[in-house]
């Protein structure tokens, strides 16, 4: 499939801006797409706070959003899919309660489970193991002010080379808040009801912010309930104009019954029923967490500030699957980044530059599972992993409106494994392995005097092999080198009197890409090393303010990953991403203070569940409907109808390599029809 000839729906979805029909007067006023980031005038209807972090990133010469907590506010946004919803190029499905699958520019495309290839984090802090392992449940999307999004390289301010990037969440505080009080109480579907409440405030140079969610539901498919709690703190003083220091502190608990993954015939008539072996097992997922950082942003002079942190992290997760998987890991690190503003030869310029190291480790045991209790002991191990990455980019204005960028990160990752023998099995082990890189980046970025800008990238991302992917067995580590790419990016991003675009192409071709693919249900997915591979795209947004009470917004992604003369599988397509979706949600505001929001989920095309390309899965279209009205200033109502039509879809699936012999019990339907309401109280 070419990159060129498969984009006609991204030409549909952006014809608009070169039309001269559609370009507004000078007294109407423009809007700004929750997702995108531009410079030049901000938006009134932004709060301050994310204009500033959309003029901020808006910086980076490749693809970057910022999404507001007010996109979303009026939706039931019950996890991380439902916040990256409108942010384009980001394949976000979900599976089951807060588990989803995450993947940017194909990043952790054969992981069946958990995330690799992205970094998850909040407030910088990261979600991710030391190892680069993560999970989404976790992340509650209602403690958060707004959430960066950094696609690929462009996530180089965090020090890291991933081939998927960065999203990070950012907390409020008691000056950013959006109010002092606030309550909000939502539920439906499925015996679905979550409170949260948030207080903020500021005393002197003092401020805080504080916050709890409380959620339980019944689950959609049978073995799906679950409970979650959620709790954060930021609490800050100033010492003057940019000088400040910061101690967050936040937790969580969530209990998930796992319902697992369904053939292709019963995902589609029987799509509430749980996996056999699910049930019979009584899979699940205890897991608590509690993080905490303390931050600081120090102006030094006129010309540079500081940013840093030293955090901590703490986990625990006992988690019924095959086997009762019991793990404690303790993550901790420091992060520290110098911004500069200047001149080098009479030109303007600015540069970062910094350092990030973490440790984490791991006690690891299995045991024999008996419906959801420990039985016999199996397996005992601990997983050591430290990282540094050292990191800096800086800009040079060539010209007024063009500057050149320059950067890099070198890194280093280290494995440390032990393991012993039980009655019930298990080896002894002990080994390591080092991993060292350099990844480089260069780019262009052109700014007109209204805030549009082109840019262009080349960046070299790697991504070492984590603990599960290296799959210890007697003999040592699995042989698995890191992947790696060199991407290529161009794209542009800006506004044009009713229209807001957001447009990138790009190119990245892998060496050594660490592919899954499932053994068979219910273990975990074994990992190698494919041959060469290509993963090319367009990832496009386009916001149009119709008139002032009617804006149509859209999102489009065109996924085309491949192999490149693989020896066992050619030059097939890659599986699980589908190689169009596009969504688009058309909202009426009345001036009485009442808003309507119809909107489409549409996957285009089949996509490929293996290796081999024998077996595809369906394509759908999935219609929504979402409502608000505003009583009067800080209280609201809102209601939120998925899958309006009762759609029978396939949401997402894991890769298998050849579905003419392996089994097919690898996919996830989508949530049938549902419908949510909410109250949201704010001072």
């Amino acid at each position: 499939m070419s990159l060129w000839t498969s984009a006609a729906p991204c030409a549909l979805l952006l014809a608009a801006i070169a039309s001269p029909t559609l370009a507004a007067g000078p007294d109407q006023d423009p809007t700004t797409l929750d997702t995108v980031i531009v410079t030049g005038s901000r938006n009134p209807e932004d709060p301050a706070v994310v204009a500033e972090a959309r003029e901020r990133l808006s910086r980076t010469p490749g693809a970057v959003a910022v999404i507001s907590a007010e996109s979303y506010q009026d939706r039931y946004a019950a996890n991380l899919a439902d916040v990256l919803r409108d942010a384009p190029g980001v394949y976000a499905q979900r599976k089951w309660g807060g588990d989803i699958r995450l993947s940017i520019r194909g990043s952790g495309i054969g992981n069946s489970s958990h995330n690799r290839g992205t970094l998850l984090a909040q407030d910088g802090v990261p979600f991710n193991e030391a190892d680069g392992f993560g999970d989404f449940q976790l992340i509650d999307p209602l403690i958060a002010r707004y959430t960066e999004v950094y696609k690929g390289g462009n996530a180089l301010r965090f020090g890291g080379a991933l081939l998927g990037g960065a999203i990070n969440l950012v907390t409020p505080t008691g000056h950013t808040a959006g109010s002092d009080y606030s309550l909000r109480l939502d539920g439906g579907s499925y015996g679905s009801v979550r409170a949260h409440a948030e207080v903020a405030g500021v005393r002197g140079d003092w401020d805080g912010f504080a916050a709890v969610t409380g959620l339980t539901t019944d689950g959609w498919r049978d073995r799906s309930a679950g409970q979650e709690q959620h709790a954060s703190v930021n609490i800050g003083r100033r010492f003057g104009e940019d000088r400040e220091m910061r101690l967050l502190v936040s937790g969580g608990y969530i209990h998930q019954d796992i319902p697992g993954s369904l053939t292709l015939s019963q995902a589609l008539t029987t799509p509430e029923q749980a996996n056999a072996g699910n049930r019979a097992l009584h899979y699940q997922r205890d897991m608590a967490s509690v993080r905490t950082t303390l931050q600081t942003r120090w102006r030094l002079n006129d010309s540079t500030v500081f940013e840093g942190a030293l955090y901590g992290t703490w986990k625990d997760l006992d988690h019924p699957i095959f086997q009762v998987i019991d793990q404690q890991s303790r993550n901790y690190g420091v992060f520290g980044r110098f911004d500069w503003q200047g001149q080098v030869a009479g030109l303007r310029a600015d540069a970062f530059y910094g350092l990030w190291y973490r440790q984490g480790d791991l006690d690891a045991k299995q045991w024999i599972n008996l419906a959801g209790s420990h039985g016999a002991l199996t397996a005992r191990s601990f997983q050591n992993a430290t990282g540094l990455d050292v990191f800096a980019e800086g800009r040079l204005f060539v010209t007024d409106r063009l500057a050149v960028v320059a950067g890099g990160t070198w890194g280093r990752a280290e494995r440390d494994y032990q393991s012993f023998a039980t009655p019930g099995g298990g080896f002894n082990l002990d080994t390591d392995r080092t991993f060292d890189w350099f990844a480089p980046r260069v780019g262009l970025l052109w700014e007109n005097e209204a805030g549009s800008q082109v840019f262009a990238n080349v960046t070299r991302s790697v991504e070492p092999p984590n603990f599960s992917a290296m799959s210890p067995t007697v003999g040592g580590f699995q042989p698995l080198v890191p992947q790696e790419a060199v991407t290529v990016e161009t794209g542009m991003r800006g506004r044009r009197g009713p229209l807001t675009w957001d447009l990138t192409v790009y190119r990245a071709e892998l060496e050594h890409e660490l592919l899954n693919f499932i053994v068979q249900p219910g273990i975990p997915a074994a990992t190698f090393n494919a041959g060469p591979t290509i993963h090319q795209g367009i990832e496009a947004g386009l916001d149009w303010r119709i008139v002032p009470s009617l804006r149509l917004r859209q999102t489009y992604a065109f996924s085309d990953f491949v192999f490149d003369g693989d020896l066992a599988y050619g030059d097939n397509d890659l599986p699980v991403v589908p190689p169009h979706l596009y969504r688009a949600e058309l909202r009426y505001d009345h001036p009485a203070g009442w808003f309507i929001a119809p909107s489409v989920e549409w996957s285009m095309s089949d996509s490929w569940v293996d290796y081999a390309n024998t077996l595809k899965a369906p394509s759908y279209a999935v219609a929504h409907l979402n409502a608000g009205w505003s009583l009067r200033e800080g209280v609201s109502l809102f209601a939120d109808v998925r899958n309006l039509f009762d759609e029978r879809y396939v949401s997402n699936f894991s890769a298998v390599t050849d579905a003419r012999v392996a089994s097919t019990a690898v996919f996830f339907p989508g949530e049938g029809r549902s419908a949510f309401v909410g109250v949201r109280l704010a001072y």
